[in-house]
């Protein structure tokens, strides 16, 4: 089924541009480096440059006797007064977690964790005074990679006497969702056709535009945080719980944030530190990571390995689909790294209606930066995996890309339906956004030109890739994840408040850093409560200002945190009536409510929701046993997730000859049910495509064998910047699937284009040299790697050696001038 519903126009829907824009634009806001408090310290951390080490001395002397140095402070002045960096979500009742201290006293388990911290009364004094303090270590073998993990010859963390985590399983059969996936794959063996392969999801970094910062201020009635944070309620919690402070005294404040994607989605030990210094020392203190720092000890996302085997009859019609990961946590179980992976047992299904299925993820540790959530946590890993392989069917059987989707994907008449590892989808429509999408990017004639290109034996090749999608967004019900031993609830929280001359203050519990909350909610708000755009004010981000919230993550905020808010408006408008009925001396069963007003029907008496809270300010006259008042709250918990879904189509150019790859067109139609501004939507769908496509091409996060990251600056670590793109085609759906969960009929949109893009690529680069005998690329897709891809079984293609400069024995150096002229 796909539901459809039509929307007012007032505000729903309409392009506005962002509220936040100006202040964030010229600067005029105060990130949290701009912070600045009478008294302040400034610090800096000290950080082993070793991966794995026993600590045997630190010598701070030097350091102290630096100018304006206040204290220089290891893990042994600490003790217990750290507290600890929290794992809120283990997976299984026996997994192997690490103490993780803000600042190991004994040992490192990765190459930059700090071992001490520089107080000093500038940031430049604190940190000239960092490269003064001496630490001696003794270094420990270090496990660096999954595969060297998982034979258990070197242990990350010895005392646990084994680098495997969790083993997490999901079984259809055992569920009662499908069948018996071993009995699926024995048959296709025998009748049909079995994929199997191992892709690598290489390790990314966030790489977040602002780096981490907090400032801590233990001098008022309160201990207040300010945060580069996407989680300002949950930071809140976890230093009560770990430090024993009261709620009732932490204030966290998350001013504007300059992105997280998923990386500020942590409880950092510099957070910690922060604390316990400003505390010990009754001071207000800063802590601004530099631009290394932040590229390697804020944590990474990705890093998996995934071993996979679909089985399919003739006819390319999926039995069955087999899942092993083996996934890098790093040194430390972070906030939500072991759940990561397994988000995505429940998206390698996708939009297809597989009869059998099994899932296992094994988790281990190494001696590396931590991993956790990044844009998309889980989604994209899955989507990648199962998006290759259904384009290696369609090579296998004979057919169209898009033909094999088609054969096993769910129909529209089909919903809602129930998927093989165990989701309710409760709209889409596949057929609806494939067609669109495949019309806007001229699909015939793409593949006409490929054929004419191969034809002629062209150096350079055409590829065409598909990537369909969906995903499951809000990251709720409670009860779900309470069942999954998710460490918090999905439940959003909003305050709506009319101020005494009719303008209207929203508090949310979402907690922004770059979507465009307070233009999205100030439109929804608009809409609803039919009042000007410009006369609503979001406040966010303050535990102060708004008490209770989940904060910002995984598509959650307008699905769930503007739903809270319908409801709250909603509450509003309800009391609003019973007040307006006692003026307007009507029954209130004989009023309308529509553009801001109640009008007694069938005549032009009518009352505005801005004179009604002049009123209820006045309380001159209202009914007896009325509640003086229009402010309402709400808190939602959703019934189900929310399942956007979409098709990526992408045209890549190879150079045969030379390996180098170009972006010839991009189009996605993406279904988000009710759109409601266009203009931010096409803002998150670029930025995740153009992450996405970073993955597919250009990003990796690099380990040398001791654990040294090597790809620490942005020389190593390729960013793409607009240089490297191209225009994107982003289009959406005539007729959206309206999500049935949520009132709005909105669907989360932020990690799409992340969650298809990478997949895209990947099997249009690989589409344009398949002729050639490949049939994958490991990413990201490097000229050398797609060069050596078409060249593995060619015996006359050159060496690398070959190709570096080299002289025959006894030859004249030809840039010597020895015998010139001669």
């Amino acid at each position: 089924m796909t539901a459809t519903q039509d929307r007012p126009a007032a505000e729903i829907g309409k392009d506005r541009r962002r509220k936040e824009d100006q202040r964030l634009i010229t600067g005029r806001t105060r990130w949290t480096d701009n912070i600045t408090l009478p008294g302040m310290l400034h610090l800096a951390m000290v950080r082993s440059p070793f991966a794995h080490a026993t600590i045997t001395s630190i010598d701070v002397e030097a350091a102290k006797a630096s100018p304006n140095v206040v204290a220089v402070l290891s893990g042994k002045d600490f003790g217990d007064e750290l507290g600890v960096c929290i794992n809120a979500w283990p997976i299984t009742p026996d997994q192997k977690t690490p103490g993780h201290s803000p600042m190991p006293a004994d040992r490192v388990a990765f190459a930059g964790e700090i071992v001490a911290v520089v107080v000093a009364r500038s940031a430049a004094e604190a940190r000239d005074a960092a490269e003064l303090v001496d630490v001696e270590y003794e270094e420990l073998p270090a496990v660096v990679g999954i595969k060297k993990a998982l034979e258990d010859q070197v242990l990350a963390h010895p005392d646990l006497g084994t680098n495997k985590s969790a083993l997490w399983v999901f079984d259809s059969g055992d569920a009662g969702t499908g069948g018996d996936v071993e009995a699926a794959i024995e048959e296709a063996r025998a009748n049909g056709i079995v994929i199997e392969r191992e892709y690598r999801q290489q390790r990314l970094i966030p790489a977040f535009m602002e780096p981490r910062s907090v400032v801590v201020d233990p001098t008022g009635e309160q201990i207040t945080m300010w945060s580069a944070t996407q989680i300002p309620h949950i930071l809140r919690f976890a230093l009560a719980a770990t430090t024993g402070v009261p709620e009732s005294k932490i204030r966290v404040i998350a001013p504007d944030v300059g992105g997280g994607f998923g990386g500020k989605l942590q409880t950092t030990p510099e957070e910690w530190i922060a604390w316990a210094v400003a505390r010990r020392l009754s001071k207000p203190v800063k802590y601004t990571e530099t631009r290394s720092e932040s590229l390697l000890a804020a944590h990474h996302g990705r890093d998996q390995v995934q071993t996979l085997t679909l089985a399919a009859d003739k006819d390319g019609k999926v039995t069955g689909f087999k899942v092993h990961l083996d996934a890098d946590l790093g040194a430390y179980v972070a906030i939500v790294g072991g759940g990561v992976p397994v988000l995505g047992a429940f998206m390698f299904n996708a939009i297809y209606k597989f009869p059998a299925y099994r899932f296992e993820c094994q988790t281990v540790l190494t001696n590396t930066t931590f991993t956790d959530a990044y844009r998309g946590a889980g989604r994209p890993e899955a989507t990648y995996a199962v998006e290759r392989l259904m384009d290696e069917l369609a090579a296998e059987v004979g057919v169209d890309p898009l033909e094999i989707r088609e054969r096993n994907w769910i129909t529209h008449e089909e919903f809602p339906f129930t998927t093989v590892a165990g989701l309710e989808y409760d709209t889409g429509n596949y057929e609806a956004a494939t067609a669109k999408a495949k019309e806007s990017f001229g699909y015939d004639a793409l593949r006409a030109e490929q054929k004419e290109r191969r034809e002629r034996g062209d150096r350079v090749q055409l590829g065409i890739g598909v990537s369909t999608f969906t995903e499951m967004c809000g990251l709720a019900p409670s009860r779900v994840l309470g069942s999954l031993d998710y460490g918090a609830g999905g439940w959003e929280h909003a305050t709506v408040r009319m101020t005494p001359l009719g303008k209207v203050e929203v508090v949310t519990g979402a907690s922004a850093h770059g979507q465009g909350h307070e233009t999205a909610f100030s439109q929804i708000v608009a809409d609803r409560l039919g009042v000007p755009f410009e006369d609503v004010e979001v406040l966010h981000g303050d535990t102060q200002v708004s008490a209770k919230g989940l904060d910002t993550y995984g598509s959650r905020s307008l699905v769930v945190g503007g739903e809270a808010l319908v409801r709250a408006v909603d509450k509003v408008i309800d009391k609003a009536k019973v007040l307006a009925a006692h003026l307007l001396e009507a029954n209130a069963d004989d009023l309308d409510y529509a553009d801001g007003k109640f009008t007694v029907r069938g005549t032009d008496q009518g009352k505005a929701i801005q004179e009604l809270a002049t009123a209820t300010f006045a309380g001159h006259d209202y009914p007896e046993g009325m509640e003086l008042s229009l402010d309402a709250d709400a808190t939602y918990d959703p019934v189900n997730f929310n399942y956007p879904h979409g098709t990526h189509l992408c045209a890549m150019e190879v150079d045969t000859e030379t390996g180098a790859v170009k972006m010839r067109k991009y189009t996605c139609c993406d279904d988000i049910g009710v759109i409601v501004n266009p203009l931010i939507v096409a803002g998150q769908v670029h930025g995740g495509l153009v992450q996405g496509i970073a993955q597919a091409l250009w990003e990796e996060a690099v380990h040398d064998e001791a654990g040294t990251l090597v790809s620490g600056s942005f020389v190593d670590y390729l960013l793409p910047t607009a240089a490297d793109t191209i225009s994107f085609d982003v289009v959406h759906t005539d007729e959206p699937s309206v999500c049935t969960t949520n009132t709005l009929g909105t669907k989360g949109v932020g990690e799409a284009g992340t969650i298809a893009s990478t997949p895209a690529v990947v099997n249009a680069v690989v589409d344009a040299v398949r002729h050639l005998g490949v049939h994958d690329i490991q990413m990201p897709c490097t000229p050398e790697r797609v060069w050596r891809a078409i060249h593995a079984n060619d015996g006359d293609a050159p060496t690398p050696e070959a190709a570096m400069p080299h002289f025959e024995e006894g030859a004249l150096n030809q840039d010597s001038t020895d015998g010139a002229g001669q």
